[in-house]
């Protein structure tokens, strides 16, 4: 009987450290900004350990047993992925005083870049930029419409290029795997500008990933869109949103862990139709 116990001792710890095993040896790069990254707003404490938060990449690891890498920062635009001296939405800032769930002192593509070439085995990269490059304009227009509206098409051609860019960069760098581009919620899709402007942040996003072969894009604004349907548009009020820190019946921009959850879902299941439709 003690043999018998001591064998499946045995069998169950060489089968953890195979699992073990197999997940670092199938790699997950995430890249973005704070949705990938799992922003909290005003989070005190918290922020000195990058573990309190938890974000989609999490829950896409898990469920593929891929071992995730993030290397999202809150604030990053999708010019400040690619250059050090291009404006970011608090980015540098975040960097300079707390620690990424990462740790790395160059731009976000030049780590990417280092990471697929020392990871040849990575399975699947997802991005998720340009939400904080309209954040920015926002800022820059203090939320004036006629502002916003004037400056909108260059952000977006800004993201575009610059999204098919960093696109190039990683197949450049050896990868041939599937890159999930992950798309955009509206905070609220019962306001109709406010959704229209984040469709159209999601179309140059969809026109930059038509550049690059196996460059997928992730539909987390439908997805957001059915659930919050049933609260007539109010995304907030189904629940995918972090409560505002002023007002608990109010919310933040930023993703709950029912909605990092759904992204994951989404991801997931865009990652595994690609992945059948190139065998």
């Amino acid at each position: 009987m003690q043999l018998l116990q001591f064998a499946s001792i045995l069998l169950f710890a060489s089968s953890a450290l195979f699992a073990a095993d197999g997940a670092s040896a199938r790699p997950y790069l995430a890249l973005g900004d704070s949705v990938s990254f799992g922003f909290i707003t005003n989070a005190g404490f918290e922020y000195v350990n990058p573990e309190n938060f938890v974000g989609f990449p999490d829950y896409v690891g898990q469920a593929l047993k891929f071992n995730t890498n993030d290397a999202a920062c809150p604030g990053e635009t999708s010019g400040s992925f690619l250059s050090s001296t291009t404006p970011d939405d608090g980015c540098r800032l975040y960097r300079s005083q707390v620690k990424l769930h990462v740790s790395y002192s160059s731009t976000q593509l030049d780590f990417a870049v280092s990471f697929l070439m020392a990871h040849p085995n990575t399975r699947l990269v997802s991005v998720g930029l340009g939400a904080d490059d309209v954040l920015l304009l926002r800022d820059q227009c203090a939320d004036d419409p006629t502002c916003i509206a004037l400056g909108l098409p260059q952000v977006l051609a800004a993201v575009e290029t610059n999204l098919a860019t960093i696109l190039g960069d990683l197949r450049a760098a050896g990868f041939k795997g599937i890159i999930v581009v992950v798309n955009y919620y509206s905070v609220d899709y019962s306001d109709a500008n406010q959704t229209a402007i984040t469709a159209a942040l999601n179309q140059a996003l969809e026109t930059a990933a038509a550049t690059q072969p196996r460059a997928v894009v992730a539909d987390v604004f439908t997805a957001f869109q059915g659930i919050a349907a049933s609260a007539g548009g109010h995304t907030c009020n189904v629940g995918l949103l972090n409560a505002s820190a002023q007002d608990q019946f109010m919310c933040d921009i930023h993703p709950s862990q029912f909605g990092q959850k759904l992204i994951a879902r989404v991801v997931e299941q865009t990652y595994v139709a690609a992945r059948e439709n190139a065998q």
